[in-house]
This record gives C-alpha cells, sequence and structure tokens, in this order.
C-alpha cells in the first residue's frame, strides 16, 4: 500500500462507520455491535439469497472485463506490451513514484526516531545514477510468496514510537508464478527493482528468476490449470526439491497441471494418486528460470479451473479469511483490506487494481460515484440496494456486502477496528483482522459516521 495522508490514516485505524440507526443493535459481551455467532458463518447469509447459485459474471464475461480493466486503467500494467527496450526516464519514474523520501519523522521497531543517515543510506541503495541510458526489457517471475518494499531494505518503519504494526515500507506481496519486468537493481545487488501487472516496488532478487517473455508468459496461460480457493494451500514437502517444498500458495493462485505426467511415475520420490501434479516456476543458482512438477495434495482447499462466480461462492470465499489477522500491504503472511477483496476476487479469476484508491475509482467496473455534495439519504438509499460482493469504499478502506439483517447491511472486511455509539458514550474496538460487523451504526468518531464519507461503490457484475 502507498504512504496514506493523515484522514486516510485515521479512517483506517478507526475501521468502517456509519449514522446509528434509529433502534441501535445489540452490544454482545465481545463488543462487536450486531454481531452474533450466527453471523460469523457463510450459510447464515447464504440462506437469505434467493438465487445463491446464480451466475454473476461467465468465463467471457470475466476475461472481457479483466482485458477492460488492462486496458483502461492507469494502475495497471501491461508487461506484454511495453517496448523492447525501457528508457532511463522510465525507469526512474517507477522507482521514483514508490522510493521517496519520507517527509514525516519515522520510528524504528525500538521507538527511537530513524536518523537523517538512515535515510540517506537508503537513497543510496537505489542506485539510482546507475540507471542506464537505455536497457534491454528483461522479464522474470516469482518463485515464492515475496514482500514488495519501498526500499530495498528488510528495516521495518512506523509513523510514531508506539505504532509497530503498519510498516511504512511495506507496499504488497507477489505469488509464485506472477510474471514481472526487471527494470533496475539495487547498489548491493540484493534486490531488484520489478514492475508487476498491479504494482511497481522492490523485491529480493532470491524470489525471482529471469527467463525470456515467450516463456514466462506461455506459463501464464496453459491450460489445464488448478486454483487455490482457500486461504492458502501448500505443496508436498519434497526432500528432493527444497524449492518447491511446503511451497505456500495463497488463494487465487492459478498453476499449470501437468495431465501427461504418468499416473505411476513418482514425483519427487512421492507417488503422485492422492495429488495433483503441478508445474511449479523454480530459480536455478544462476538466477535463471526453470519449470519443476510439484504435488499439491488433492485434500488441498483448490479447484481444477476458476470457480463459478456466483452469490453463494463469493461468501463461502470470503469468509475463509474470518479472522486472520490484518497486515498492512500483505505483512505477517496475511493481507490487507484490499488485498483482501483481491484474493477472494481472484478464485473467479477476477482481477483488481491492487490499492484501495485505485479499486475505488477504476473506470473498468460498475461504479456508483459519490461527490460531497451527497447527502446521506442518497447514500442510504442506494445501500438498501447492495447485493452480495459488492464493494463499499471509504478514503483508504473497503468493505465487501453480505447481505442484510433486522434491515441493516453487514459487511465482511480486513481491518484495524471500528467505532460506535453506546447508550451515548463512544466505543472503540481493536479487530485488527478480517471481521463482519453491521455497516449502519459505524462512527468515524464522535461527530461524524463513515456513510457520510462513502465515496464509492463498485460493483463486479
Amino acid at each position: 500500500m502507498r504512504i496514506l495522508s493523515a484522514l486516510t490514516l485515521a479512517l483506517l485505524l478507526t475501521g468502517c462507520a456509519v449514522a446509528p440507526p434509529r433502534n441501535p443493535p445489540v452490544v454482545p459481551p465481545h463488543g462487536v455491535i450486531g454481531v452474533e455467532d450466527a453471523h460469523l458463518t457463510p450459510r447464515f447469509w447464504i440462506r437469505r439469497l434467493a438465487r445463491p447459485q446464480r451466475i454473476v459474471l461467465d468465463d467471457t464475461q470475466i476475461a472481457q472485463q479483466n482485458a477492460k480493466l488492462m486496458r483502461v486503467d492507469s494502475s495497471m500494467n501491461d508487461l506484454e506490451s511495453l517496448q523492447p527496450s525501457l528508457t532511463a526516464e522510465q525507469v526512474r519514474g517507477w522507482i521514483n513514484s514508490i522510493s521517496r523520501r519520507p517527509s514525516g519523522t519515522l520510528f524504528d521497531e525500538s521507538g527511537r526516531e530513524l536518523p537523517a543517515s538512515a535515510l540517506e543510506q537508503l537513497s543510496d541503495k537505489l542506485n539510482l545514477d546507475r540507471v542506464p541510458s537505455s536497457q534491454p526489457t528483461r522479464f522474470g517471475m516469482v518463485v515464492r510468496r515475496a514482500n514488495l518494499r519501498t526500499f530495498p531494505t528488510h528495516l521495518r518503519v512506523f509513523s510514531s514510537h508506539a505504532e509497530t504494526d503498519i510498516d511504512r515500507f511495506q507496499e504488497s506481496a507477489l505469488f509464485p508464478g506472477t510474471p514481472v519486468v526487471i527494470a533496475h537493481s539495487s547498489n548491493d545487488g540484493e534486490w531488484l527493482f520489478v514492475v508487476s501487472p498491479r504494482y511497481e516496488a522492490w523485491i529480493e532478487k532470491r524470489h525471482v528468476a529471469q527467463g525470456s517473455a515467450q516463456e514466462i508468459f506461455a506459463y501464464t496461460r496453459k491450460t489445464p490449470y488448478v486454483v487455490v480457493t482457500g486461504s492458502n494451500a501448500h505443496t508436498v514437502f519434497t526432500r528432493e526439491q527444497p524449492a518447491i517444498s511446503e511451497l505456500q500458495l495463497d488463494m487465487g493462485v492459478r498453476l499449470p497441471m501437468l495431465t501427461e505426467w504418468p499416473s505411476d511415475k513418482p514425483v519427487n520420490g512421492q507417488h503422485p494418486y492422492a495429488s495433483h501434479v503441478i508445474e511449479l516456476p523454480v530459480r536455478t543458482e544462476q538466477g535463471t528460470l526453470q519449470f519443476a512438477p510439484a504435488l499439491l495434495p488433492k485434500t488441498a482447499d483448490a479447484s481444477i479451473g476458476y470457480l463459478p462466480l456466483t452469490p453463494a461462492n463469493v461468501l463461502e470465499q470470503s469468509f475463509k479469511f474470518l479472522g486472520e489477522r490484518y497486515g498492512w500491504g500483505h505483512s505477517y503472511n496475511a493481507r490487507d483490506c484490499s488485498g483482501f477483496v483481491s484474493e477472494i476476487y481472484r478464485s473467479f479469476g477476477v482481477q483488481l487494481p491492487r490499492n484501495t484508491r485505485d479499486q475505488g475509482v477504476s473506470p473498468a467496473l460498475n461504479r456508483i460515484a459519490f461527490t460531497e455534495s451527497d447527502g446521506r439519504e442518497k447514500r442510504l438509499e442506494v445501500l438498501k440496494k447492495l447485493q452480495v460482493g459488492d464493494l463499499i469504499y471509504i478514503p483508504g478502506h473497503v468493505m465487501m456486502m453480505i447481505g442484510y439483517d433486522a434491515g441493516m447491511p453487514y459487511v465482511i472486511h480486513d481491518t484495524t477496528g471500528i467505532t460506535y455509539r453506546n447508550e451515548n458514550e463512544i466505543t472503540r474496538v481493536h479487530l485488527n483482522g478480517v471481521s463482519v460487523t453491521p455497516l449502519t451504526p459505524l462512527l468515524l468518531d464522535e461527530n461524524r459516521s463513515l456513510i457520510d464519507h462513502i465515496y464509492s461503490i463498485q460493483r463486479i457484475r
């Protein structure tokens, strides 16, 4: 995630909110207003749907929407359309858009203020004076889940000495099989600045294998394929191939299947009959790309091909993350609010921009936009007509609609916390994870509701 403004951060830290209803819901002992145990299962919400298995978008429509997203959304990067060579202006533009020297005070994990000398060292690591005037466009593929960083460093920094959760140098994460353009190297040679279809940032060199455009993009189109549909899955342990042993594969990761593999031929020392034989990218000692067979157990939460995009499936997929800790920029081996909704939709083959600010305004989606002149009543009227899977945006945060109960809209979202009024007292609940909450009673502060701050609704339909 990009570094946010003070308003955005305040919104994130308070969660999502809206004007109090006339009859406020009950506050259970756990403190999350309006939420009982029944609300925490997808079955509760599926039973309330008239047509839970209706197809929202079919495969052809999803492919058309993805193509439109790549064509009209400036936050996306069409790697295959890049020129055969990159200019210095192009590369420096990418790097400078991410690796901007922070203007405010930052603190390390011990609460100490980060000295100016440390920032100077980070600027030096960018190696900008070594960007060539022109270079061939190089391609690579991510071989394991890896963090994307603002600067080529593991240093974690924070906006406050008391806040050590949101690392301001953490941008996002990439997953096995993601194609990238390799644009530059840090001065120590340990980091690469890469451009992925949805993001640009620094990644450790050891997580990327360099290959030809032809072999990389051919891999992304291979059929048949298996899609991870659980919050994550893992390949089986293999002593013979440590690089693909117990490899984490997150929701929506697509992997080619080796269907012609002999049914009785071992894969890395193990019989394959109880697993899917998949093909994974591997980085050689020389840093080049190879592909290797691996086993994904048939017991893993995975699907042959993408799941059908139905309201019931959207609910099932979203609740698989319930209770997972909030991870800013995909830190803590988890995800943040925009990563959460992206990975749900990715299990259906639907692509979304990486950040909330880009998702919320994307011209490729079916959008309802609000302006400052739009009052609460207009927003409430729209909220009455939302459908499962609709995405609700306030500055810096996104929530997914899951249904109505007692006339109130409910959402599931990856949030740091919520605020509401309880018998004229303001209550703040630190959630810090994927949570179900009603939307209507939530507040931004004592005087403002979050409904008033909804600026966009995106509908994947």
